[in-house]
């Protein structure tokens, strides 16, 4: 059994990561399939890029090395992709990545989110892998986020019903 600190960040990091897949999911209800392997322009990803680019990253980091998986990560192929999955299969692919790697964060050992190894190259314990998959998937649910909201000129409502303006107790 982890320590309970072991646990809260485990936990900690999981929800994190699953809070992003409903703004996901908000974003590409938004998008036509077409939209989906639209790019901003040619230095850019589209939306159906940067998924496959999640699935890929988090795979290699958790699945992979956390999970003792073996690693088939093909990076170049997930920026090279101009279509080849709808919607639905990328969001179906981006929801069980997700969750196999909540539960491989959750169930990992004390003694493996303290050990180091090698990841695309990086030396990272078990913790700094699981901090770059969260944040990771942050940065790249902001950067799809934005472009469906350039594209549609729209507010998503990812807080619609929160009050932001409320004041720490």
């Amino acid at each position: 059994m982890n320590s309970p600190e072991i646990q809260e960040f485990a936990a900690q990091i999981a929800r994190h990561m699953e809070m992003n897949t409903p703004r996901i999911e908000k974003c590409l209800a938004e998008l036509t399939e077409a939209e989906l392997w639209q790019r901003p322009n040619p230095g850019s990803n589209s939306v159906g890029n940067l998924l496959l680019h999640l699935c890929g990253n988090i795979t290699q980091y958790v699945l992979s090395s956390l999970g003792s998986q073996p690693d088939h990560r093909v990076r170049d192929a997930e920026f090279a992709a101009e279509g080849g999955f709808s919607k639905a299969e990328l969001l179906e692919k981006l929801r069980q990545t997700v969750s196999h790697a909540a539960q491989i964060i959750q169930s990992t050992s004390r003694e493996e989110m303290l050990r180091e190894r090698t990841v695309q190259g990086f030396e990272m314990s078990g913790i700094a892998i699981a901090v770059h998959v969260c944040e990771h998937y942050s940065y790249h649910t902001g950067q799809i986020a934005f472009w469906v909201k350039l594209l549609k000129n729209r507010d998503l409502g990812f807080y619609a019903g929160v009050n932001l303006n409320a004041k720490n107790e």
